[in-house]
């Protein structure tokens, strides 16, 4: 019996994971992308890993500390992480999260000034305390999308770069092939897992998948001496320090955009940049003298009520994972997987990620929400 052939819309973490997956079950897996691998949110992201609050949680923490052996490649992934407060309200929010976790059963450990500051020595006397994740960590964002695209190729897969998709061929409702600029390729099946175009490629299917784009953008500074944690957020801030000592931080605001604008739209914007480095000057007082050396913008796809979709009708499977999907892609790369190959998740329930909580979705729900484009 010959391997199912499978193609894969998306070369970010989402799309390159669930690649891999699937040709680790045996199926023969071509990843088109309309870009360079990981040229959107999966290379501008700030690394997480704690998504605690997803279905997918338990396979997140499961896998993330073996994902250098299973890939063969690294990761530089690294457990735990820090949340340090710099205003009263941000401590009562990473309390209350604190304690929520610890009622589900995922330790946070509550700290005062003097423990955020011997644990970050970069924090300054404006600490009010934090909280310790003893779960979770972080990863290098680009070093991870590269592993999934070597060990997918290792394994007999094919990605082909600049190629956008720009049709599907049918016959009984179900798609037989997948046209690009780069050719036509059947299939058995496909995942779409491309970011803020899966949603327009989803409705040339008859697909309604609400989306809005926006520009998600990280500075990274000059090394600074190497913290004893290197996952330390706060201050509406998420980050991590690299393996060179480098801080590299983003978290918004955010700047809504249309889809047709995504090209010249992800260049980053002065006064956001400016408000990243500022914020996090705040946070970490101690790293306050040292330059920016390098931004850059990305961009990141939610849905009206900002959890990811996992879903498949007939041979299609979607996966949009509204700004968590890095973190999350050992997990979503595993869930994509089974359902291209077996119509369900086997190792957790994910019925609340799909995508029919939004039908009947009003057409203006952007408008209601404000979700514009400047």
């Amino acid at each position: 019996m010959s391997a199912q052939r499978i193609v894969v819309v998306g070369a970010g973490a989402s799309g390159l994971s669930a690649a891999w997956w699937l040709a680790r079950a045996g199926a023969s897996v071509t990843v088109l992308d309309k870009g360079l691998v990981g040229w959107e949110a999966s290379g501008r992201n700030g690394g997480g890993c704690s998504h605690y609050q997803s279905p997918l949680f338990k396979e997140e923490q499961r896998l993330w500390p073996q994902m250098d052996e299973l890939l063969g490649y690294p990761t530089e992934f690294s457990p735990e992480r820090i949340v340090m407060a710099v205003t009263p309200r941000q401590l009562e929010q990473y309390h209350y999260i604190a304690q929520m976790n610890n009622r589900l059963g995922h330790r946070v450990d509550l700290l005062d000034a003097s423990q955020v500051r011997e644990a970050v020595p970069l924090a300054g006397d404006n600490c009010l305390g934090g909280i310790h994740y003893r779960f979770g960590g972080h990863a290098n964002p680009h070093r991870t999308v590269q592993a999934y695209a070597w060990a997918l190729q290792d394994l007999g897969g094919r990605i082909v770069q600049h190629s956008p998709v720009t049709g599907f061929q049918t016959a009984g409702g179900k798609v037989t092939a997948v046209e690009s600029t780069s050719g036509t390729y059947e299939c058995d099946a496909v995942a779409i897992a491309a970011g803020p175009q899966t949603g327009a490629l989803a409705v040339q299917l008859g697909i309604d998948l609400p989306l809005a784009a926006a520009r998600a953008e990280m500075i990274v500074t000059e090394p600074a001496p190497m913290m004893k944690l290197g996952g330390v957020d706060g201050n509406g801030l998420y980050g991590r320090q690299t393996l060179r000592g480098n801080l590299a931080y983003g978290g918004g605001p955010h700047e809504w955009v249309e889809f047709g604008e995504l090209g010249p739209a992800t260049k980053p914007s002065t006064p956001l940049t400016r408000n990243l480095a500022r914020r996090l000057a705040e946070l970490l007082p101690g790293a306050a003298h040292l330059n920016v050396i390098r931004s850059w913008a990305g961009v990141i796809e939610m849905t009206p009520d900002g959890r990811p979709v996992i879903d498949r009708r007939e041979n299609v499977t979607l996966c949009t994972m509204s700004g968590v999907g890095f973190g999350l892609s050992p997990a979503s790369g595993h869930a994509i997987s089974d359902l291209v190959l077996n119509g369900r998740c086997s190792f957790t329930d994910i019925d609340k990620l799909g995508l029919s909580r939004f039908d009947g979705i009003e057409a203006d729900w952007r408008e209601q929400r404000g979700w514009l484009a400047l």
